[in-house]
């Protein structure tokens, strides 16, 4: 059931609030409030019809301790036709099945280097989220890669040496979708800093929202 609606909404949004501040920042308040539907605490999850909404987002540094017990509902979700999106810092190799994690160290200040670029590519130009998110909105810095990928996981975002940053699968959990990224932009966000991340959450959830 929607409870706020955004003009250009065309999709049912949901989030889990992990009972962080930059969650409640990134999905509370403007600019990006209204994107979501339903803001869901993470203690209520067991107890939310998460077939309700189109779309549910685990937003940053969701807390992986907690999210291991869902699993299985996360998984009855995309096999009821949900698509989940897993942000970064949430090891979700830790409480989903067939997904890999590498963690790398963060370079921080890469951009201090003329020229500098942190390699960050779109790999699928004709996915319908290239419309709306370009490497200068998903570049900030690194945390790891989803390497190596299942045969129905398609990378969208990579490094420069074909790293997955992002990717999404819309076969392992038929008829629902799984997208899953090692970018944190609700974190910073949140934060109050890395301006990137606020341009990122706009594109990439106006992607979300059009379905």
């Amino acid at each position: 059931m929607k409870t706020i609606a955004h003009e250009n909404q065309k999709t049912s949004i949901a989030a889990i609030d992990g009972g962080f501040s930059y969650h409640h920042q990134s999905l509370r308040c403007e600019p990006f409030a209204n994107f979501f539907d339903e803001i869901i605490y993470i203690r209520d999850v067991p107890v939310t019809d998460l077939t309700q909404f189109e779309t549910l987002i685990i937003p940053c540094r969701t807390n992986a301790f907690h999210l291991a017990p869902l699993s299985e509902q996360f998984q009855r979700y995309m096999k009821a036709g949900g698509r989940l999106v897993v942000m970064g810092e949430t090891f979700p190799d830790r409480w989903l099945p067939d997904v890999s994690f590498t963690g790398m160290d963060t370079n921080f200040w890469w951009w201090l280097e003329k020229g500098a670029d942190l390699g960050v590519r779109i790999v699928d130009t004709n996915h319908p989220m290239s419309a709306h998110v370009t490497k200068e909105a998903a570049t900030w810095h690194l945390h790891g890669t989803l390497d190596p990928l299942t045969e129905t996981q398609t990378c969208l975002i990579a490094t420069q040496n074909g790293e997955c940053l992002m990717f999404e699968d819309v076969s392992r959990h038929a008829p629902g979708t799984l997208i899953v990224t090692t970018l944190d932009p609700f974190y910073h966000h949140g934060s109050h800093f890395m301006p990137a991340t606020t341009a990122f959450l706009d594109k990439f959830l106006t992607w979300l929202s059009e379905g």
